[in-house]
């Protein structure tokens, strides 16, 4: 039963540990299009520096939800593709 328990933990902890690079330091991922304009809108609400602080996960949800809102917005207006913007990604 502990051994079960042990390759459980190791495969976990081997998952968590994939996007993290020998030195310790996260991977950079290059931006997608659609990060680039949620990056834009951040700039637009005074988040950015937030978000190239403490990443994504630092934003609150109710400042997650705001640029969400923000895209559906133009989207629904017209100004931006969605589509166009996710086949890239």
């Amino acid at each position: 039963m502990d051994s079960v328990v042990q390759k459980l933990n190791h495969t976990i902890k081997k998952k968590k540990d994939s996007k993290v690079q020998r030195d310790g330091k996260k991977k950079e991922k290059k931006p997608t299009p659609m990060d680039l304009l949620k990056l834009e809108i951040a700039e637009e609400l005074g988040l950015a520096h937030k978000v190239k602080q403490d990443g994504w996960g630092g934003l609150t949800s109710a400042e997650s939800g705001r640029i969400g809102g923000i895209i559906t917005q133009r989207a629904k207006k017209g100004i931006i593709d969605l589509d166009a913007l996710r086949a890239k990604d």
